[in-house]
């Protein structure tokens, strides 16, 4: 039986050239059919010359023709002798007629019309799901604050959306703000003049620094050296930014705190609270001091800001933060530096072979203090903090300062994707603060601390919001009821000497109760380490 793929002979004979015209057979392939060009015939009847098997309807398989561009290809090869070798290679590629269209059969066509039908009602269903997709960009609904939050400040302060009153020659509120909660305030009066969802409780990020710094900066003597220990270290968060505190060194106070406000290093803040008393003693101090504030949407879990469960504060609470913190000299030092040198490791001088102490610089991370490639720096910016958490987002509180008028604003998680798009918000706010100032009615008060309060005052005139305790604005009741003491005093004297001296001890209680509220004003001193033209 003749080999199904044998090639033709190449002896140049005429089987070979008529081979080579397609008009004879090759020996061993069954005739051509004549009714039939692209068909043999095996035993009298038809089979399909091209296919995986060619066989008939009854009888034994017969063997697969030979293609016709192969037989006009032989004149192009040529033979390499030798076992294990093909003994036809061709030269160069030949050319492939076009292929034979076959219609299909009847029956296949039928069969795909249901498949075709299905396809056809199952795509509107299909496409559902994919215009939804590209309707939400695949970006998460943006959460809505709480219908009832705290009204420290104001009623006006516990409500959700944008606060203001501007007055008929006030400028209007700046427009793509973005922010998830905003404020801007006067640092002196503590008026607030305007808000956004100001008592919304948000994650805090590196903002939560400044309650650290204002609760723990008194502790400790600026040039008192401490020596970091790897226990100290080994609990700072994975990811978290770092100034290069390295362990079994030696650093000052000053360089820690200077590590924790330009650089917002989470390893200074550590090392800080271990001195400090550990990180439980210095959360439940800062929890006790943000009460004493006022702040009473602010719940600490790290002290450096750091991502964790139930951590929160709010923009008001975070302007209550800056406010009290600037009233600290080193605070103002700190937090308006641009650069300074960090202590580096110990290393051998070349030429002494004595031992010195490296530095390097660092930079504050504030851009609109120290300027980007894309954003100037804030003309009369003097610092204080911001932050970034995955879960926070960008977060900043800013002072800035204009002749005699001083404001505070912050930012919490603009939903903008710009870039710097924090500060770009915080800059249109304080442009629009200092253009308002003067022409617009507060909506608010950033409350004096508790300390500060005058008798009777209650939580400022607001409650938490949370659980419902409404504060009492009293004061006018307190001076009112230490004069009727003294008048009652004088009704016991039963002279007109006591008569004098009950209302003379009412007039002084009542200017006591107005000196505490002009105090209420905290006078901030000049801030520091202004922006040096260049």
């Amino acid at each position: 039986m003749p080999s199904r793929l044998s090639a033709p002979p190449s002896d140049g004979g005429p089987g070979t050239r008529a081979a080579a015209r397609g008009t004879a057979p090759l020996p061993g392939r069954p005739p051509p059919s004549r009714r039939h060009p692209g068909r043999t015939r095996v035993a009298g009847r038809p089979v399909r010359r091209y296919g995986r098997r060619a066989h008939g309807r009854r009888g034994p398989a017969a063997p697969v023709p030979w293609p016709p561009w192969r037989n006009s290809a032989v004149s192009e090869c040529r033979s390499l002798p030798g076992r294990g070798t093909f003994t036809v290679v061709p030269v160069s590629p030949p050319a492939v007629p076009a292929a034979r269209t076959v219609p299909p059969r009847r029956g296949r066509l039928i069969s795909a019309v249901p498949a075709l039908l299905a396809a056809l009602l199952l795509s509107p269903v299909l496409a559902g799901p994919a215009h939804a997709a590209d309707r939400d960009d695949g970006k998460e609904k943006a959460p809505k604050p709480p219908a009832r939050m705290s009204t420290v400040g104001g009623d006006r302060l516990g409500r959700p959306g944008t606060q203001a009153d501007p007055g008929p020659d006030a400028p209007g509120l700046p427009k793509k703000l973005t922010a998830r909660a905003w404020i801007v305030a006067d640092a002196e009066s503590g008026d607030v003049l305007a808000a956004h969802n100001a008592h919304w409780r948000l994650p805090p990020a590196s903002t939560l620094k400044m309650l650290f710094a204002d609760t723990v900066l008194p502790a400790f003597d600026p040039e008192q050296e401490h020596k970091a220990l790897r226990s100290e270290l080994e609990s700072v968060g994975p990811g978290s930014s770092a100034v290069g505190v390295k362990e079994d060194l030696t650093y000052t106070v000053r360089d820690l705190w200077l590590g924790v406000f330009l650089r917002s290093g989470n390893d200074a803040v550590h090392v800080l609270s271990a001195m400090n008393g550990g990180i439980d003693k210095t959360v439940r101090e800062m929890q006790k001091h943000a009460k004493e504030l006022n702040a009473l949407d602010t719940t600490v879990v790290s002290p450096d800001g750091y991502d964790a469960p139930g951590q929160v504060s709010s923009a008001y609470d975070l302007t209550l933060f800056a406010r009290s913190g600037l009233q600290n000299p080193d605070f103002r030092d700190y937090s308006s530096t641009l650069t300074a040198d960090f202590p580096g490791e110990w290393k051998k001088d070349k030429k002494t072979g004595k031992k010195k102490r490296t530095t390097f610089a660092i930079q504050n991370t504030d851009r609109l203090l120290t300027g980007d490639y894309d954003l100037p720096a804030y003309e009369g910016l003097a610092g204080i903090k911001n932050g970034y958490t995955s879960q926070a987002g960008y977060t900043f509180t800013g002072v800035a300062q204009r002749g005699e008028r001083k404001l505070l604003v912050t930012v919490m998680n603009p939903e903008s994707e710009k870039h710097n798009a924090v500060y770009r918000e915080a800059a249109k706010l304080l442009d629009w603060g200092f253009a308002a100032a003067g022409k617009t009615e507060p909506v608010g008060t950033l409350v004096p601390p508790r300390s500060a309060e005058t008798p009777g005052h209650g939580e400022a005139g607001g409650s938490s919001g949370e659980n419902g305790q409404d504060g009492k604005n009293t004061a006018g009741d307190g001076a009112a009821t230490a004069g009727s003491g003294g008048e009652a005093a004088g009704r016991e004297s039963g002279g007109g000497l006591g008569t004098v001296l009950g209302l003379t001890a009412g007039l002084l209680v009542v200017l006591a109760a107005a000196g505490l509220l002009l105090h209420r004003r905290w006078p901030l001193p000049e801030l520091v380490r202004q922006r040096p033209e260049d």
